[in-house]
């Protein structure tokens, strides 16, 4: 952004302004038209400038991972199993992440330790899940920067094994997604997993007018996923997960917003923008811009993170020229540029987060972020875009992949 050219914030606050309006002269107001005009160009310049050079950076990368792409056969959750599933052969299946034997009865119940992950649950499924995204985002990306109908054709085998095909497909529910063992055949937490179907979602937004997408099955596949955003809304389940006061809360409506757009459901779409603006804001950001459940945590570093990523991520699939989730605050100040404001100084240097590290993971955030590609890129801020090109942008480490939903930013400009 130029030197001294106001912010969005600041055209937005600008031009609703009593004083603006009303008492200043005719000249003034000519000039700050002026100046809100050449604002507003320069924004939308540095958001051209930012698309093209994370083209350039990311082209390259999209372009080996299609490939890899191009060469995979499906595999979904029909491919292993756990018998410790209570669930079907197209049930998704998990076990929760902080679970262990009790070392005072080793064939009793599992008992919880916050933030310490089990490498022995079962999470066959999961990964199964996370390679499909990876599979469906490469190939998304590759056919959006080079309009090669042979990425979308590898594509819908995967589509269909997923959702179409008899013998392979999911069953549209998580109802049997992170079991405890001897307390839970699966928990609302579970719904969680499922972020990973966002880029899936999304992938087909813009693959779908391809010629190589036939109808049949485009069709197929959104009501599949209409049919999951339904058992969200009405499992019981579901309706915990929607709930939750935490990040748990804030990934439901991310998940839901970016199914309810691929099938174009607006009365979802509509209430999902009221539970950002009169839930999440509210109830989950402090007046410094904070979480202070996430920072409660064992890992309140990744946890902050994790749903900064979620809250940018309804903004940027939410908001619309009427209804702009970027700019809105609540009466007393709380905003995304708030929350934004508040974690990239400790994202710039990590050394300076005030609370200790996390038990788990610590050394391996941040990465690139979507809050900060997404966030640099509607405000403009230069500052949070080279930090975000600076960081890991093809992480390996399973943990931060498995809190990453998003790591193909194209498809969703």
């Amino acid at each position: 952004m130029l030197a001294g050219t106001p912010t969005k914030e600041q055209i937005h606050t600008l031009a609703s302004s009593p004083t603006c309006i009303s008492k200043s002269t005719i000249m003034k107001k000519q000039l700050w038209t002026i100046i809100l005009f050449v604002a507003a160009i320069n924004i939308t310049f540095a958001q051209n400038t930012f698309k093209t050079q994370a083209t350039d950076i990311l082209k390259a990368q999209v372009l080996k991972e299609a490939e890899w792409a191009m060469q995979q056969q499906p595999i979904t959750v029909t491919a292993s199993s756990s018998p410790r599933s209570t669930g079907g052969k197209h049930d998704f299946f998990s076990e929760g992440d902080y679970w262990w034997p009790n070392p005072a009865n080793p064939n009793g119940p599992y008992v919880t330790r916050d933030g310490e992950t089990n490498p022995d649950n079962f999470v066959a499924h999961r990964h199964a899940m996370i390679r499909f995204s990876e599979i469906v985002g490469a190939l998304a990306s590759a056919y959006q920067i080079t309009g090669d109908e042979k990425y979308v054709k590898q594509a819908v085998i995967h589509l269909k094994a997923w959702f179409v095909n008899k013998e392979t497909l999911m069953n549209p529910n998580l109802a049997y997604a992170q079991a405890v063992k001897g307390l839970y055949a699966g928990r609302s937490w579970g719904i969680i997993d499922s972020i990973h179907l966002m880029e899936v979602a999304q992938g087909i937004i813009v693959m779908e007018k391809s010629k190589s997408f036939d109808k049949t099955n485009l069709t197929a596949i959104k009501k599949w996923f209409a049919d999951y955003i339904l058992w969200l809304n009405t499992s019981k389940n579901g309706i915990a997960e929607k709930n939750a006061k935490n990040n748990h809360g804030t990934t439901w409506a991310m998940q839901v917003a970016s199914f309810a757009k691929l099938v174009d459901d607006q009365p979802m779409l509509d209430s999902l923008r009221l539970r950002y603006k009169n839930v999440f804001l509210p109830n989950q950001m402090a007046l410094d811009g904070s979480f202070p459940l996430e920072l409660a945590r064992t890992k309140p570093y990744g946890y902050a993170i994790f749903n900064l990523d979620a809250m940018a991520m309804l903004c940027q699939i939410l908001s619309t020229s009427e209804d702009n989730l970027w700019t809105y605050q609540t009466p007393d100040g709380k905003s995304i540029k708030k929350g934004l404001d508040y974690l990239y100084p400790y994202i710039a240097d990590k050394s300076k987060w005030p609370l200790k590290p996390d038990v788990m993971f610590w050394d391996n955030w941040p990465v690139a972020q979507p809050f900060l590609f997404f966030g640099a890129n509607y405000f403009g801020n230069k500052k949070w875009f080279n930090t975000w090109k600076s960081l890991d942008l093809k992480p390996t480490n399973e943990e931060v992949i498995r809190n990453l939903p998003v790591r193909h930013p194209l498809i969703w400009l």
